[in-house]
């Protein structure tokens, strides 16, 4: 597989089934169904992530997804808490440093 048809195929995916169906995952649609934005954005946060420093090639974009959904197949949404709504109900909150120390007016 060439990098220009990976990259031009990966513009081509819009949902959490079409990522999953790309890479030959195997996903309970009910599953992807309640935890589809979760699913997206901790694989979004495992790309970012990414050890290598380098693009990510196919091989690590499958693996990363494949993480990314078996996290919720495992779990749930507000365990995972990868939205800050979920964050904050957990108290994890995060304070820019240049927040530390001002007095509120």
């Amino acid at each position: 597989m060439s990098e220009t048809t990976f990259e031009e195929d990966l513009d081509d995916l819009k949902s959490a089934e079409d990522f999953l169906g790309y890479f030959g995952i195997d996903y309970d649609k009910r599953v992807v169904q309640v935890n589809r934005l979760h699913i997206l954005q901790r694989f979004h946060d495992y790309l970012n992530g990414s050890a290598s420093g380098n693009t990510p090639d196919y091989t690590e974009w499958k693996a990363l997804l494949t993480r990314a959904y078996e996290d919720f197949v495992n779990s749930d949404a507000r365990t995972e808490a990868v939205f800050g709504v979920f964050k904050r109900v957990q108290g994890i909150a995060k304070v820019p440093i240049t927040a530390i120390g001002k007095a509120r007016s």
